[in-house]
């Protein structure tokens, strides 16, 4: 037992404790701190990257709102353009049902007068006609529905088409140039009879030719 004590105390001459030299305590609470900081900082670089990713989507999407809103105004007036549009259809046909209608009653107050003419005050003057013209020896005269329908027909027969200007100023400078060729004596369309043109000059051109090749060969030698 005394022996193990020397020997602890033996030991522990020969080893002393190990004291911390400085401020330990303030350095560990510096790294501490760092760490912490480190670890907030990577948080907030996160939450800042987040942010700029939506302000740019924000951003993108504002810009997409305002042309929706110009497309939205363009299309706001072209509608006002075609309603003013359909309006106006709606005013003419409205006008068009008014004329129509005022027509179709002008046609039938004029049917129903012509119907009215027709049986009372024609049909009693044209029968006194007929009457004194067969007293007369003469042929009645044609019954209305027969009037009616020649004039129907003079109003439909085509009319013969005029000639145009050009086909009759056509017309009359051929015709003047006829009388023009008749007065000097030719045909219309022919040239004069004779001598071909360049005919005597590729005669003679011939004839030169000709003799200049027999004296560019020369008299033949003697065999």
């Amino acid at each position: 037992m005394a022996s193990a004590q020397a020997g602890s105390s033996s030991a522990t001459s020969s080893n002393p404790p190990i004291l911390a030299a400085g401020d330990w305590t303030k350095n560990l609470v510096h790294l501490a701190k760092t760490a912490e900081l480190k670890k907030h900082a990577l948080t907030l670089q996160l939450h800042t990257a987040h942010i700029l990713s939506a302000h740019a989507s924000l951003d993108q999407k504002s810009k997409t709102i305002q042309d929706m809103k110009e497309q939205k105004n363009k299309l706001d007036s072209e509608r006002m353009r075609l309603l003013n549009c359909l309006r106006q259809v709606n005013e003419d046909r409205d006008q068009a049902d008014l004329m129509e209608a005022t027509l179709n009653k002008e046609c039938d107050d004029l049917r129903h007068k012509i119907q009215a003419i027709t049986d009372g005050e024609y049909a009693s003057a044209k029968a006194d006609v007929d009457r004194l013209r067969q007293e007369l020896g003469q042929s009645p005269l044609p019954s209305l529905q027969q009037t009616l329908e020649e004039k129907s027909q003079q109003y439909v027969l085509p009319r013969r088409p005029l000639p145009c200007k050009a086909t009759a100023a056509a017309t009359a400078g051929n015709k003047r140039a006829a009388e023009d060729s008749a007065a000097e004596g030719q045909p219309v369309g022919k040239r004069p009879r004779g001598r071909p043109k360049g005919s005597k000059t590729n005669k003679n051109k011939g004839k030169d030719a000709t003799g200049a090749a027999a004296g560019t060969a020369g008299p033949t030698p003697a065999s």
